[in-house]
């Protein structure tokens, strides 16, 4: 019994050293797997992690657009559904158009009588010309036979004094110097007549100048309507165009409200284009992250929506101002008690090109992580 009792005893002691060793084992094999754990997270971070900087803090935006009337009138007619893609150019709404076609055609024939009048009043103008013209070659003869009168009075004159000298040497007759007297007083005449019509052409080149004138005021006045109506015209061809509300941008319709047979006034909301094509990720980034960033930077984006689908895209720019400044009603640290608080600021990132399993829409959440290692 007592050989029996020392074999159980034995038995009992190598199976509790058997344990003792098993468990020094784990101990070593934990404290070596968590050493490894370590290095290798150490390793991680010093070779990549203390580069990277994430913010969960992040959206998807678009530079959505809202559509909106340029001019009153009822809807004839809705081009497009709920979340229907356009194009830019594509009708979206057609308002009717028949007053504004009325509003063009009257436009059309106002133009026309302001070039009919345009065109008379140039004619007239070169009536004027033509009559100033006509009076400055009338002024030129009657110059001219001014000029002839008064070579003919010095002639007679100089013949009475001649004569006049005959008579007094009794060397001609009285009746020679009573004719050349006769011929002295009709050349005064003929000489006074001609300054008398020089005059009178003057006179009338001087009416003929003010008509001209006149003409070319009137001229300038319908030149200027012309150009008024052409401008209703243009203004009455663009209220025309505008019944027709196009896209402004490619893009998905949203928020529609408009319906046909609604009134529209100008600048009230119809629905929106957003530009899904053109998204891009607004992450605030705290800032004692900024330190290391740049734009140009690779950024890693995780979509919430998608299981954390991964998106490859870069820094394009950072704000100017923290969120807080840009607050409706901002924040004053010199009110009163003062608690500093970290602030984030927008980080704009642009996605690169990428074949997503799922359109990726304004205002999905995403997690951006910036690789700032070019940066050292």
């Amino acid at each position: 019994m007592n050989i029996a009792a020392h074999d159980i005893d034995h038995s009992q002691q190598q199976a509790l050293a058997r344990q003792r060793r098993r468990k020094r084992q784990l101990q070593v094999s934990a404290a070596v797997l968590g050493l490894c754990a370590a290095v290798g997270c150490a390793a991680y971070w010093w070779l990549e992690g203390r580069f990277l900087e994430s913010t969960d803090d992040a959206y998807v935006r678009a530079d959505w657009v809202p559509v909106s009337a340029r001019i009153s009138g009822y809807v004839a007619q809705v081009l497009v559904s709920d979340d229907q893609p356009v194009k830019a150019g594509q009708v979206l709404v057609r308002i009717d158009d028949r007053d504004y076609q009325a509003r063009l055609a009257q436009a059309r024939a106002a133009l026309e009588e302001a070039d009919a009048a345009v065109r008379a009043g140039q004619a007239s103008l070169g009536v004027a010309h033509q009559r100033v013209a006509a009076q400055q070659a009338a002024i030129a003869q009657a110059a001219a036979q001014a000029d002839g009168a008064r070579a003919e009075l010095q002639r007679a004159s100089l013949d009475r004094q001649r004569y006049q000298g005959l008579v007094h040497d009794q060397a001609a007759s009285a009746q020679r110097l009573e004719s050349a007297q006769s011929s002295f007083a009709q050349a005064r005449a003929t000489f006074d007549a001609a300054q008398a019509r020089q005059r009178q052409q003057d006179l009338a080149l001087s009416i003929a100048r003010g008509r001209e004138q006149l003409a070319q005021a009137t001229l300038q006045g319908q030149v200027a309507r012309q150009a008024q109506a052409q401008a209703l015209l243009t203004l009455a061809d663009n209220a025309l165009q505008d019944t027709l509300i196009r896209a402004p941008l490619d893009g998905v319709v949203g928020q529609r409200k408009v319906r046909e047979r609604q009134y529209l006034a100008p600048g009230l909301p119809l629905l929106a284009v957003v530009p899904v094509q053109q998204a891009y990720v607004v992450a605030n980034f705290k800032e004692t992250q900024l330190q290391q960033m740049h734009p140009g930077q690779p950024v890693d984006v995780r979509v919430d929506s998608y299981g954390g689908q991964r998106l490859a895209g870069h820094v394009a720019s950072f704000s100017p101002g923290s969120g807080a400044v840009f607050a409706l009603l901002p924040s004053d640290n010199a009110t009163g008690n003062f608690t500093k608080i970290v602030q984030r600021f927008p980080v704009r990132i642009v996605l690169d090109a990428h074949e997503a399993r799922a359109p990726i829409l304004p205002g999905m959440s995403v997690v951006a992580t910036v690789d700032t290692r070019d940066e050292r």
